[in-house]
């Protein structure tokens, strides 16, 4: 049963999976932290992501799903229902985590009707379509924001607005100086000082390149980033480091390889996600494909240059902070607004943004920061 009006609530956020995700969805967690204080309120995220959110005051507790497939909906399911939360809001759109909440006995479920999981759901949120059928672009922060504060608003009598597509420039919707957070713990900072010494970047500037993707569609050519690597050492007189996963070493690898300057390769350091958070917080600026570590730079303040393509950047629109703008590379800038780069695979593949044009980017970048102070 729900609980009895103006009872406080106990409430469980299901997380989205990716890190990135994640990353965009922290504006929603701090308005519900804010409206709701004397709320319980206890954040569910796989351990991949899990991370991002340590360190943050967002949260009473932060609870890791339970890998391994319909055994571990089941383990995770029975963590939930020992906590007796009466709400789960899910900034998810899988049927599995719906699944999960269901499994668990939560009264309450809300989340986006959608995948499937119409029955799952006791409130059921809306996405907009598009007119032929397939999703619109909504910029995942007001997505994620739009549906914090429909758990805000249980039990008003005031009406929840529409969630709105992307506008023509992809413009969240989000209200003014509302920003994306992340929090380096004492042991991700010690971590990160360990990796930048044997990198030779502790006591110097450094530049960070992010050349991996979860899709290889979306990564710019390595030697492209070696390029880079070279004119930011030379021009700028930045050290360079090389980041990537695990499985991205190798790409990693490949990259200081084909580089005259030598860069640092992250991956063969000891880098963790918690470290990334402070290595990347500190650096002069990022540049990257369209994945986690671009958000994790907007949340820190450092300036980044994102490569799109062949993705909508629509999709991931995000705030930048005064100390770190963001400059923005489509494959196909003339691809009309009215067409999702996601439909034109070939049209926006990420290897039409040359070489010369990343340049002319983080030049006029590090030069406008600069200026600023």
């Amino acid at each position: 049963m729900p609980p009895p009006p103006g009872s406080p609530l106990r409430i469980v956020v299901v997380c989205p999976s990716w890190v990135g995700d994640v990353v965009m969805a922290t504006p929603a967690l701090r308005l519900i932290r804010n409206s709701l204080p004397g709320a319980t309120l206890a954040l569910l995220a796989k351990p991949g992501a899990a991370p991002m959110l340590e360190g943050l005051d967002l949260y009473d507790e932060l609870i890791t799903m339970h890998p391994g497939g319909v055994m571990g909906h089941k383990h995770t399911a029975t963590k939930i229902r020992h906590r007796g939360f009466d709400t789960a809001l899910l900034l998810t759109n899988s049927f599995s985590t719906a699944l999960i909440v269901r499994m668990a006995g939560v009264p309450r479920r809300m989340g986006y009707d959608r995948d499937g999981r119409h029955l799952l759901l006791t409130h059921r949120l809306i996405a907009p379509k598009a007119d032929d059928g397939k999703w619109a672009i909504v910029p995942a922060v007001d997505y994620y924001w739009h549906a914090a504060t429909a758990l805000i608003q249980l039990g008003t009598e005031k009406p929840l607005d529409d969630l709105q597509p992307a506008n023509e420039l992809g413009a969240h919707r989000m209200p003014p100086s509302t920003y994306m957070e992340l929090s380096a713990t004492e042991t991700d900072r010690a971590q990160a000082d360990e990796v930048l010494q044997k990198a030779e970047a502790f006591d110097r500037p450094y530049a960070v390149l992010n050349p991996g993707g979860n899709n290889p569609a979306k990564r710019w050519p390595a030697e492209r980033f070696a390029l880079l690597a070279d004119h930011l050492e030379n021009e700028h007189r930045l050290r360079v480091l090389i980041n990537g996963g695990p499985s991205e070493i190798d790409l990693a690898r490949s990259i200081a390889s084909a580089a005259k300057t030598e860069p640092a390769v992250l991956p063969e350091l000891g880098t963790t996600l918690g470290s990334l958070k402070s290595i990347v917080g500190r650096a002069s600026i990022l540049v990257t494909n369209d994945t986690g570590p671009r958000h994790i730079a907007a949340a820190t303040g450092v300036p980044i240059v994102t490569l799109f393509g062949p993705t909508d950047h629509r999709w991931t629109t995000i705030p930048t902070r005064p100390s770190g703008p963001e400059t923005v590379l489509l494959a196909d800038p003339e691809l009309p607004l009215s067409e999702s780069a996601n439909d034109h695979p070939e049209r926006c593949r990420v290897d039409r943004i040359q070489v010369e044009t990343v340049v002319r980017s983080v030049d006029r970048l590090l030069a406008e920061v600069s200026a600023a102070g």
